[in-house]
């Protein structure tokens, strides 16, 4: 697994051992990235957002965003595994001081989180528990998405998944092999169709 653009390119990320974990590919992130390019405004979209990545695992997602300008990264996952390499990571990038774990579970953090607001917010939950939807619910109680944001959210295809939650509407969804990625936006948001 690797950074795939930006001032990290190239670099190498540590993962984790065993299959307990299921990283997003390289392939899946690499077309996930184009997408959000394109709905966010071109080459220079990421330069200086604000990003939350939950269920952060490796931080493969929120570290490529910051290695493509995004001025800060909030991660959270409550495995003591996932914060070591997060961290690990992010000094393998030199990106750690854009960097902030934490290491709680997620309705948890986002209730901590509750008054910020973040241009990108990443959602990878361990597929099939229906965590998804709960997690975009509690993210809209919370206001934590900026108006003009996206909710990049991953699922395992074929699961059921709402095309309205909370005050989000599903702009767009994609299948990569077992993958499937949805962007959500405020019901009102404007992006480029």
């Amino acid at each position: 697994m690797r950074i795939i653009s930006g001032s990290a390119k190239g670099r190498q990320l540590k993962t984790f051992s065993g299959q307990t974990i299921r990283p997003t590919s390289d392939r899946v992130r690499e077309a996930l990235f184009s997408i959000l390019s394109s709905q966010l405004g071109g080459p220079a979209a990421f330069n200086g957002l604000s990003v939350l990545d939950i269920f952060a695992g490796s931080g493969a997602l929120g570290l490529e965003a910051l290695s493509r300008g995004a001025a800060r990264a909030v991660f959270v996952d409550q495995g003591k595994q996932a914060q070591k390499l997060i961290l690990d990571n992010a000094r393998l990038c030199r990106l750690e001081s854009q960097c902030r774990v934490i290491s709680r579970p997620a309705k948890e953090a986002i209730t901590e989180l509750a008054g910020q607001q973040f241009d990108l917010i990443f959602l990878d939950p361990p597929y099939g528990q229906g965590l998804l939807p709960q997690v975009i619910e509690k993210i809209s109680a919370a206001s934590l998405l900026a108006s003009a944001g996206l909710i990049c959210a991953e699922e395992r295809r074929g699961e059921a998944v709402p095309e309205q939650i909370g005050r989000y509407s599903c702009l767009d969804q994609r299948h990569y092999g077992q993958t499937s990625i949805y962007l959500y936006h405020h019901s009102n948001g404007e992006l480029n169709p």
